[in-house]
């Protein structure tokens, strides 16, 4: 499954992945194949910050 291109679709299924699938951000990004920076500044953009330490956007 890849990615949605929407911001808040995107929101959701990162946090999802996360939450049930992968314990980085970083092992998040290398399985789809994107760059950490990307989707960071993407949903910056949107208003979303992660958090490392909850292992989220929020």
């Amino acid at each position: 499954m890849s990615l949605p291109k929407d911001p808040i679709m995107l929101y959701s299924a990162v946090n999802m992945k996360l939450r049930d699938s992968y314990s980085s951000l970083e092992d998040l990004c290398e399985s789809e194949g994107v760059e950490v920076s990307s989707l960071i500044d993407t949903l910056r953009n949107a208003g979303f910050e992660y958090n490392p330490s909850i292992n989220q956007f929020r």
